[in-house]
């Protein structure tokens, strides 16, 4: 996988375009994953943390896979406590294997033990990323997945929009990467301490920037007292108070285009407008969808405004829009205050107990004062000794810092608060911070992000927002080395992480598929989401009221995780069972998705109509596509719409939708129909069978939806999938009955 990118300008930063061969960008991210679970300082005693890798799984049994390596290690260490204590990661998904800390003596014992392959020190743990692509199912070691059978994406490129890119990194090393790809029509960009010869290679093949819309805007400007690089080199780590100008987004598109990348990831958005997907101030609707006419897979984050309904950003029904969930990992630390408040945050830190020691906070500070962690160190006179509060500057999260080792532990805004008043209303606060532990599997539950943005769609009501739902917490990423994290890695969280999860599938899938378009590997993602069936739902028996609860094999309740079989729910100030509006057709599987049996495939005209259907004037189509079109309003419906789900915000009475699937897989197989009907409703389709021949690729069918409801309700959520007994293709249905308001004298 090769990297492109591309900066347009930000009232104080630039926003480049990175364009990344596909498949070096995930190798560098799987083949980093095991080491970057290992401590990075040696521990007391002489230990130091070492990966034991296995290879290929035995069996499938996660629980005696872990329960496997515990006793390998505790054969070791003498005792099952040492083991608790030793334990730091078991790797059971993608392959078998685990980290932990042992004496340089034990890591030489155990690597003669029958079943290990390697013994791995922890000199790799500044590479790319964490367990968010083992937990994905992309294992390099396996020979089995998407991954392997795309050569690790070979050929495919990606391109950045962001704030720009420090080629120092690890993670853009280009070693054992071929030629860049023949396609390839872009160019590395010289600018401000950044040299294309010294910091292009075949994983950075391209970096351009775009400043001109801002300086029309804004006038020149000093880059020094800005702390800018007038280049693609990243000041910023990622998006910080990013004001990109329009005019240069639009120019990113257009190069990008020109240069040949397979997919975009794209982390940019604004304020959800007053008018719907061809809002004239939103240049990305306009850049993405030519991008997708011309072949390129344009994936959005889809914003961190949660957990509010309607909040979800980019919504057009030609990109992909990406939720943010967690993993089945943890990092709990607890911190325990001098008033006995108990709180747990995320870190790693596998230091001493610290005891209660001093906790201090600077009431007064601003953008550069010591009110925010960026601009902490171990250094200042003020924190000597102590443990310190201070606020992330995008104020959504806050850290506390020992400053002796300037470890950082993030917690809630909500919980940082409350630690907060302590400090207030105490005259000598104290806090004792507790080394971290390591929750895997089934002890580390999976969820949707309170910050992540959630449906439905507020500007195009009948297209399902968000897509899809990768890992967007505590991912482990290349940053802007900075005086708190000189080694250039931080965790850090957003639907900004998990998009480029999805863009790295969407590129493998490209790589293996190159004659999908954007919609069908869109199909392919949305259809095979991970979401584990749950038999406890509100279905529609016959002859039973359409309320009763009652148990039936066929009832989905969207909402179980597919790993522990534990409810799924999306965080917020009370939590809920998660559903469509949080996750789309659910958490991301890239090994399903390259088999996913039907597509929902959609072209360029098929959008035209859409727009048509949504009662834009021609003049605006025109100027989209760049040739006329005459709207006849009678022949579209918003709803048919070839999306790989079904949205029906205010159903009456009945209504009938249309959707066409195109075979993918063998080409004489047969399909049946599985409905789960949202509550208090009625779904028929029409076929219930699809058989496919090798002259017969395509087939249409009609899914009437009836409502039992009386009164106006909210939404409620269901599902429709063909199966051939090989593939599951599964869509989301969402339907919310609606009857006028009747008032009474």
């Amino acid at each position: 996988m090769r990297v492109v990118p591309c900066r347009n300008t930000c009232i104080s930063l630039f926003l480049p375009l990175v364009w990344l061969s596909v498949s070096t960008l995930l190798l560098q991210y799987t083949a980093a994953r095991t080491n970057v679970n290992v401590a990075n300082e040696d521990a007391g005693g002489g230990t130091k943390a070492y990966i034991v890798y296995m290879g290929e799984r035995k069996h499938t049994d996660v629980e005696l896979l872990t329960k496997s390596h515990h006793e390998m290690l505790a054969s070791v260490l003498g005792s099952k406590e040492a083991t608790v204590d030793s334990m730091i990661y078991s790797y059971r998904h993608g392959f078998s294997g685990f980290a932990a800390k042992m004496t340089d003596s034990q890591a030489r014992y155990i690597a003669e033990l029958p079943g290990v392959v390697q013994v791995l020190p922890n000199r790799l743990y500044k590479m790319h990323t964490t367990r968010s692509w083992d937990y994905l199912g992309l294992s390099p070691y396996s020979t089995t997945n998407l991954l392997h059978d795309t050569n690790q994406g070979d050929g495919a490129i990606i391109g950045v929009f962001d704030t720009g890119v420090w080629p120092e990194s690890e993670s853009f090393n280009d070693k054992g990467l071929g030629p860049i790809p023949a396609k390839w029509k872009g160019f590395c960009q010289s600018g401000d301490a950044f040299n294309p010869k010294q910091h292009c290679n075949n994983k950075i093949i391209g970096a351009r920037y775009f400043i001109n819309g801002f300086l029309a805007a804004y006038g020149e400007f000093n880059a020094t007292e800005a702390n800018e690089f007038i280049s693609t080199r990243d000041s910023a780590g990622h998006g910080t108070h990013c004001a990109s100008i329009a005019g240069d987004i639009l120019k990113a598109f257009d190069e990008a285009i020109h240069d040949g990348v397979d997919v975009l990831s794209i982390s940019l958005g604004i304020d959800l407008p007053l008018y719907p997907e061809i809002d004239k101030r939103d240049v990305i609707y306009y850049g993405s969808f030519h991008a997708v006419a011309h072949g390129i897979t344009v994936v959005c984050s889809g914003g961190n405004s949660g957990p509010e309904y309607q909040t979800v950003e980019d919504v057009a029904p030609w990109v992909i829009s990406v939720a943010a969930s967690t993993i089945d990992r943890s990092f709990p630390t607890p911190i325990v205050l001098g008033n006995k408040q108990f709180f747990t945050g995320q870190a790693m830190y596998d230091g001493k107990d610290t005891g209660f020691v001093r906790l201090a906070y600077r009431e007064k500070g601003d953008i550069g004062g010591e009110l925010y962690c960026e601009y902490i160190t171990a250094n200042d006179t003020w924190v000597a000794g102590k443990v310190v509060l201070c606020f992330t500057v995008e104020g959504s999260e806050a850290d506390i810092i020992r400053a002796a080792s300037t470890v950082q532990e993030a917690v809630t805004f909500d919980i940082a608060t409350q630690i907060l008043n302590y400090i207030r209303f105490t005259r000598d606060p104290v806090v004792r911070l507790k080394p971290t532990k390591t929750y895997v599997g089934n002890q580390a539950s999976t969820y949707i992000a309170s910050f992540s943005s959630r449906g439905p769609n507020s500007l195009s009501p009948a297209v399902l927002k968000p897509d899809i739902a990768a890992p967007g917490v505590d991912v482990l990423a290349a940053y802007v080395p900075t005086k708190l994290s000189p080694q250039g890695y931080i965790f850090d969280s957003g639907t900004s992480m998990a998009a480029p999860h999805i863009a790295g599938i969407a590129a493998l899938l490209k790589s293996l598929h190159p004659h999908w378009s954007p919609a069908a590997i869109k199909s392919a993602l949305v259809t095979t989401g991970r979401l584990l069936i749950n038999s406890t739902f509100f279905c529609i028996p016959k002859s039973r009221s359409p309320l009763t609860r009652f148990n039936i094999n066929k009832c989905a309740a969207w909402t179980t995780d597919p790993y522990s079989g534990e409810p799924i729910f999306a965080k917020g100030p009370i939590p809920k069972l998660a559903d469509p509006f949080d996750y789309g057709g659910g958490f991301a599987n890239p090994n399903a998705a390259r088999t996913p049996g039907l597509v929902y495939d959609i072209g360029t005209q098929d959008y035209v109509n859409y727009l048509c259907a949504m009662g834009y004037n021609e003049t605006d189509i025109n100027q989209l596509t760049g040739r006329p079109k005459s709207c006849k309003k009678s022949s579209n419906s918003v709803l048919d719409l070839n999306l790989p789900s079904i949205t029906v915000p205010n159903l009456k009475g009945s209504v009938t939708i249309t959707r066409t699937v195109t075979n993918v897989g063998d080409p004489n197989s047969k399909y049946e129909a599985v409905v789960v009907p949202p509550l208090g409703t009625v779904v028929k389709v029409n076929p219930r069978y699809l058989q496919f021949s090798p002259e017969v690729r395509q087939m249409s069918f009609r899914v009437k939806i009836t409502t039992l409801h009386k009164i106006t309700t909210e939404y409620y959520f269901g599902s429709l999938s063909w199966s051939d007994g090989k593939h599951e293709v599964k869509i989301p249905i969402s339907v919310r009955t609606e009857f006028p308001q009747v008032y009474g004298n």
